[in-house]
């Protein structure tokens, strides 16, 4: 009697560990944040060029944490895209189990994406996007930007389309996605109106650059200037201490509209020298980690998750102000 309580003794323990073992095994994906095996992800950023670019990282880093079973590989590449281009490759050699990207420039992605690919390294791009076949990537969480783009364009439409107005434009990073999408968002919106594009230039959605092009605008059009329309706040930001030293009031003399609602533009919308500010939500942490951990998993997924976005007048910026987590 003794014996048969050991002998099934043993077999349950033998039990509970084919049990265990079949919980553990399988592909990364099978324990990505379960507790069974840590996730490896590297995350190739832009840089931090901007306040939206730090809500973004901040997002990615919490989403991606130790906490919800991520190792978390963080590069940032100084809107460089030969040394993003690098990091990628550098966690492909890692052999880490994902790759989010976020791309500076749309184009020369198709040689590293296919690297990852050979190497059943899933990619998912995030924010922005990229000219390769998308058969190179798993998904892509992030915004339309040509919408945001043509949210601005009405707005400026609909305010100024029916009378003579000289505008200028505060473009984003030559070649990134944000950029020309936004830029044929808004001069769709635009087109057959009484506006017209007195110069149009990159401040690499930078606030220094945007000033100093700013800057240019004034020295060559002066009071000619009706409208601004900036890519983002940060670009709006600068232009809009350029206006001020030029001895203009932002706002009044010149409109400004935006792209981002990150809260120092949304202060300046509040205080009137905005004008009005399309969002473009930096919180993309949760939806992408959840894409990542549904591909490794063997999930089906959609190849495009795009975030919504709101818009801001003065009034409405006061209102939600205080609330906003960026």
């Amino acid at each position: 009697m003794q014996a048969k309580k050991i002998l099934a003794g043993f077999a349950l323990i033998g039990a509970i560990a084919f049990t265990a073992s079949g919980c553990a095994g399988g592909s990364n994906a099978a324990g990505g944040g379960d507790g069974d095996k840590v996730i490896k992800v590297g995350f190739a950023q832009t840089g931090s060029e901007s306040g939206w670019r730090s809500a973004n990282t901040e997002s990615i880093k919490k989403a991606f944490s130790a906490e919800n079973g991520f190792d978390l590989t963080f590069n940032a590449a100084d809107n460089k895209p030969e040394a993003q281009i690098a990091a990628v490759r550098s966690f492909i050699n890692q052999g880490v189990d994902a790759i989010v990207l976020a791309p500076i420039v749309s184009d020369g992605w198709d040689d590293v994406l296919k690297e990852a690919k050979d190497a059943n390294i899933p990619v998912i791009l995030e924010d922005r996007t990229v000219s390769a076949s998308d058969d190179l990537y798993a998904s892509w969480v992030g915004l339309d930007f040509k919408k945001e783009g043509e949210t601005a364009g009405k707005w400026v439409a609909e305010n100024f389309g029916s009378k003579p107005t000289n505008l200028v434009v505060l473009e984003g990073t030559t070649g990134s996605s944000a950029a020309t999408d936004r830029a044929a968002g808004f001069d769709s919106a635009i087109a057959g109106t009484d506006i017209k594009v007195l110069d149009s230039q990159t401040g690499n959605f930078t606030r220094a650059e945007g000033k100093t092009v700013m800057e240019g605008f004034l020295q060559k059009y002066g009071s000619q200037i009706n409208v601004l329309f900036a890519h983002n706040d940060d670009m709006g930001l600068g232009a809009l201490d350029a206006i001020k030293a030029a001895g203009l009031k932002p706002g009044t003399d010149i409109k400004i509209v935006t792209i981002d609602a990150v809260k120092d533009g949304m202060t300046a919308l509040a205080n009137g020298e905005f004008n009005y500010i399309v969002e473009c939500n930096p919180l993309l942490g949760d939806q992408t980690a959840q894409v990542v951990k549904d591909v490794l998993a063997g999930k089906t997924v959609d190849k495009r998750y795009i975030v919504e976005d709101q818009a801001f007048d003065q009034e409405q910026a006061k209102k939600v102000l205080d609330s906003r987590p960026y």
